[in-house]
């Protein structure tokens, strides 16, 4: 008689701290298939509760501060229990977490009892851990075993994509509302227009998958495996298959007919798959599919940032005062970027700014990142130095706006230009974006419109107590991970902190 065994996989999950039940079906020396459950449960669920009679036999006992109660009390408060004459409490579980187990318990049990069922009835020769595994995986998506002419309409991968994009919304207060915002929505295409090229590639690279299509019903932690390497090394690819970004352009922002793509870092990987992540769980919440490939995924987890780095308010004034009469243009870009530094605005929001923003002494503006998800106004008061800059060039500009901006492009250029005219070119700690290493680089090197920014958040970070009132002039989201990065800043301003307990 065939029998099962049940492990518990040594790997953990770190969002949810549960590992994979393994199982093990054997006949004596006849049989002998190993495979993995797809159910995923904690080790102190799995040893008390899931294979409680194993457990006894490998003599585990309860913890030292377990107490007697009577069964009754124990199943009303929803204790893990385990009987041994007495009823002894391990400890009590959260309502979320017992129900989870409960689940989990019942869909083990379901799993060996349809296992041994299909042993019995199965043709010997064609036993295998293929087939085994087959078993598994058609107990957790029956519906990838439905025949095709049985089989009911149902939308495209990338149909489901479009609908999420359109139709996502973002969550307030743990509520979904809010429309997404333009450039996340932006930022999806570019995950849509990826996972085409992806399709395209396998299609192209491999004979045996030919017909090969993304499907939300069969995307496993294997296609995420295979997703994350192509996103890593797409850029290499443009040679041997020009016909994929022929079709499907590495970028859309560009006049380039075929443009280059180019490396991925960590972070942006780690972007893209998170969106990936997001839609799942929108499919699994609308009952789309029951399948979440992220379930035990252990590939691109979290993003990761170095300390932001800016330029002082001396660096600032060097800059300001320099004398660029040789250059004009540089001149005017140069003036620009002093104004951008005194209100800290990102550059798309920059580019857009006419006299009708500046309301009794301040600059005025609904952050162009955030439209659809928060309407709040960010609302800077004007320093004399901006004030200044803005009476300088009015009325230069053909379309109205505050200074004669060029393409934010040649604006970044011309930036990196001024730092090394000007004598700003002293070395900062940068994350390459490719590898995630710290590297040294002249800042003039690594200076944008972005830096503005930095100089802004950063210099006020140093002298305001309250850091809500600067990420309210900035911009930035409640809690944001771009903002509390300041919080690393400045080892003097943490030296003069400490220095108020001696």
């Amino acid at each position: 008689m065939a029998t099962i065994e049940l492990r518990l996989s040594q790997k953990i999950q770190k969002e949810t701290g549960r590992s994979e039940i393994l199982l093990r079906l054997f006949q004596g020396s006849k049989l002998n298939l190993r495979a993995k459950s797809g159910v995923y449960v904690t080790a102190e669920h799995f040893e008390y509760f899931i294979d409680r009679k194993r457990t006894f036999l490998n003599g585990v006992s309860v913890s030292d501060k377990a107490v007697s109660v009577t069964m009754k009390e124990a199943v009303k408060n929803r204790y893990v229990v385990f009987e041994r004459g007495d009823v002894f409490v391990r400890n009590r579980i959260a309502s979320e977490d017992k129900a989870y187990h409960d689940n989990a318990k019942k869909k083990i049990e379901e799993l060996k009892q349809i296992i041994l069922e299909s042993y019995e009835i199965a043709d010997k020769d064609a036993v295998s851990s293929d087939w085994l595994q087959m078993i598994i995986d058609k107990f957790h998506h029956p519906e990838k075993y439905i025949p095709k002419d049985e089989q009911p309409n149902k939308p495209s991968f990338f149909d489901c994509m479009n609908d999420f994009r359109d139709n996502a919304k973002k969550k307030v207060n743990g509520k979904r509302e809010g429309d997404k915002s333009v450039v996340w929505k932006k930022n999806f295409d570019v995950l849509i227009r990826a996972l085409k090229r992806y399709e395209m590639f396998v299609q192209l690279s491999d004979k045996q998958r030919k017909g090969f299509i993304l499907d939300i019903d069969t995307i496993n932690n294997e296609t995420l495996e295979d997703i994350e390497s192509f996103l890593r090394n797409e850029h290499t690819l443009l040679e041997e298959y020009p016909k994929i970004f022929q079709k499907i352009p590495a970028s859309t922002d560009t006049k380039r007919r075929n443009p280059k793509p180019q490396p991925r870092g960590n972070n942006t990987i780690c972007a893209l798959f998170n969106k990936l992540k997001a839609f799942f769980n929108w499919l699994n919440e609308k009952k789309i599919t029951s399948n979440n490939p992220f379930v035990g995924y252990e590939g691109v987890v979290s993003e990761k940032y170095g300390t932001p780095y800016y330029i002082t308010l001396e660096e600032r004034n060097q800059i300001a005062d320099f004398d660029l009469s040789a250059h004009p243009q540089l001149a005017i870009q140069r003036d620009i970027f002093i104004f951008q530094c005194c209100i800290g605005c990102r550059v798309s929001d920059l580019f857009k700014l006419t006299e009708s923003n500046i309301i009794n002494g301040a600059v005025e503006y609904i952050p162009h990142k955030t439209k659809g998800e928060r309407q709040n106004v960010v609302r800077v008061p004007l320093n004399n130095r901006a004030v200044d800059l803005m009476k300088k060039y009015k009325g230069m500009d053909s379309k109205g706006r505050l200074f004669p901006f060029i393409s934010p492009q040649k604006y970044n250029d011309d930036i990196k230009d001024i730092f090394r005219l000007c004598g700003v070119t002293r070395s900062v700690t940068v994350t390459d974006s490719v590898t995630g290493k710290e590297i040294q680089r002249p800042i003039n090197e690594v200076a944008s419109s972005h830096m503005a920014r930095r100089t802004f958040v950063g210099n006020l970070y140093k002298q305001v107590k309250d850091p809500n009132l600067i990420a309210s002039m900035s911009g930035h989201a409640e809690g944001s991970k771009a903002f509390n990065r300041y919080r690393e800043i400045d080892d003097e301003l943490k030296k003069e902190v400490v220095s108020l307990i001696e």
